[in-house]
């Protein structure tokens, strides 16, 4: 799934497999690899912070902030050098609703209690979860993500001004007709033509700025009456300033936020930790997670203080980095310190840029994190993960992301649990060293999926004096497992019936012991090399055999 991932964004953005340097050594040419990486990210960063701003409903300054500050301090804290933070569309979409209600102060406390929650992630150790997110819960991921910030462009597509806010988003409006939207449309291929060529051509000029520059070029060239970012909001702008969100200090305004702030931090967290993992597998480096949900924590709390929208990891722009060859934490901080400078010194150059090229790079965007693939899989693979890739991409666009990841998980545990459910069984024969003894091989997991299975493979009136259930080739895992066992245990103890347990690992003694249904006085084999008797009735363990 990561290097799938991973070529995805390399042909999305028209990148090529480059040779990674090994070494991260603060040579000459190491730093000037980190510094070029860094200079390519922030050109890279310029046109998405702003668009992903539109898609907010916020200043472009706003997206800036943002992008400036995240990406500076999770590239000095973060848990993996080489990845890139900042103002993402999946935060974006949710923020639409809060600021159309509640404005752009409301988003500032905001982000801050979701910087906290995060800190508390982190603090806590919860990012080793990311491991337990399914494969095709991913693809569902990408496939979701992919469609939302897809969705969010086609409000460029409309006679601006005409659309309106409904806290849900912007909707409404008149679109386009006419020669207005051939050239809005012209624009858009001909920005997205230049990211496909660009590679192909030179690997100097990262391809999305190179198809910035084209149209931007083009326009002013030929003077075409197009919308572009100037015409919306000017960033021109300072340094940030310290300033505490003006929003009243009570438990309202907390109960307003504090779904916003859950949600993007969920967000926020689940993306971050993907693109750990895809950086992970470039670098080789492991571990981290919980560095990272700290450092993204961190990050937005001082965002929501200096007037940014919060941000989280960026997985396209941490791939063109790792693939520039960066690999220390040099070329994150050189890219949040050039994009600075552009907010300071290159505003009015920014606001030329036509809106047309933004939906285009927003556009490449979408067909390098879209999986492909999972169309023709969906045949190939199990029922159940076709259903949860849909499920998850569904949730996605109807919803969000967290929603949807959690929803994949529990499905894709429901699944897994009834499919070990139904592997529980058991072999029966004549004991070899007891005579008239019944043996039970039990096969497959006992836990509470499988504890009715379990009960039903009894025959407790047909069974001889003596039976012994052997445990060797299955695990007892949970509570439910441990009453099944003394439902069974009960059950031929009222039938006058000796029951002997063998083979339960060490492990499970202790679960049975802790339990208190039957007392275990000795240690079990949990190598299994030893077979070892335990008679629930005398509560005795036997000699091996």
């Amino acid at each position: 799934m990561k290097t799938a991932l991973l070529r995805r964004y390399a042909r999305g953005f028209g990148m090529t497999e480059l040779g990674l340097a090994t070494d991260d050594g603060l040579s000459v040419t190491r730093l000037r690899i980190e510094i070029l990486a860094g200079l390519t990210v922030a050109l890279a960063l310029v046109p998405e912070a702003v668009a992903f701003a539109f898609v907010a409903d916020v200043h472009p300054l706003v997206g800036l902030y943002a992008a400036f500050i995240v990406g500076l301090v999770t590239a000095v804290i973060g848990g993996r050098p080489g990845m890139i933070s900042g103002a993402t569309g999946a935060l974006a979409v949710v923020m639409v609703s809060l600021v159309a209600q509640h404005g752009v102060e409301y988003l500032f406390a905001t982000v801050v209690l979701m910087g906290l929650f995060q800190v508390v992630a982190g603090v806590m150790h919860w990012g080793k979860f990311i491991r337990l997110v399914p494969h095709p819960v991913m693809l569902g991921f990408v496939n979701g993500l992919a469609i939302v910030i897809f969705m969010a462009q086609l409000g460029q597509f409309k006679v601006p001004g005409t659309m309106v806010n409904t806290g849900h988003g912007m909707s409404g409006g008149e679109w386009l007709s006419g020669p207005a939207l051939s050239l809005m449309l012209a624009l858009v291929s001909l920005t997205m033509l230049v990211i496909w060529v660009t590679p192909r051509l030179t690997k100097v000029i990262p391809a999305p700025l190179a198809g910035i520059a084209v149209v931007a070029g083009l326009v002013i060239a030929l003077g075409l009456e197009v919308p572009r970012v100037g015409d919306l909001a000017s960033i021109q702008g300072g340094l940030p300033s310290f300033h505490i969100p003006v929003v009243p200090l009570t438990f309202e305004t907390f109960e307003i936020i504090l779904p916003y702030a859950v949600i993007l931090a969920a967000i926020g967290l689940i993306e971050s930790l993907l693109t750990l993992n895809l950086v992970g597998e470039i670098t080789g480096k492991r571990g981290g997670a919980s560095q990272e949900c700290i450092a993204q924590g961190s990050s937005n709390i001082i965002t929501g203080f200096f007037g940014g929208m919060g941000g989280c990891a960026m997985i396209g722009q941490s791939m063109i980095n790792v693939k520039s060859g960066a690999r220390t934490r040099i070329a994150g901080i050189v890219a949040a310190l050039f994009l600075l400078s552009f907010i300071l010194f290159a505003s009015p150059l920014i606001e030329q840029i036509p809106l047309a090229s933004l939906v285009g790079v927003m556009f490449m965007v979408v067909i390098g994190t879209f999986a492909w693939n999972s169309l023709t899989i969906l045949r190939k693979v199990p029922l159940t993960d076709a259903v949860v890739i849909v499920l998850v991409t569904g949730v996605t666009v109807k919803y969000d992301l967290a929603i949807a990841v959690v929803v994949g998980v529990i499905v894709s545990a429901l699944a897994y649990a009834w499919n070990n459910a139904s592997r529980i069984h058991a072999v029966t024969r004549e004991s070899q060293t007891q005579a008239g003894a019944k043996v039970y091989e039990i096969q497959g997991p006992l836990f509470f999926g499988s504890a009715a299975g379990f009960d039903e493979i009894f025959d407790v009136a047909g069974d001889p004096d003596t039976v012994i259930v052997d445990f060797a080739d299955s695990r007892v895992v949970d509570q439910s497992a441990l009453q099944a066992i003394e439902s069974m245990a009960t059950k031929y103890e009222a039938a006058g019936k000796r029951l002997m347990l063998r083979h339960l690992s060490h492990d499970c003694h202790k679960l049975l012991t802790k339990a208190g249904h039957l007392m275990v006085d000795s240690d079990d084999d949990p190598d299994y090399e030893v077979a070892v008797d335990y008679d629930v009735k005398t509560g005795v363990l036997g000699s091996g055999h």
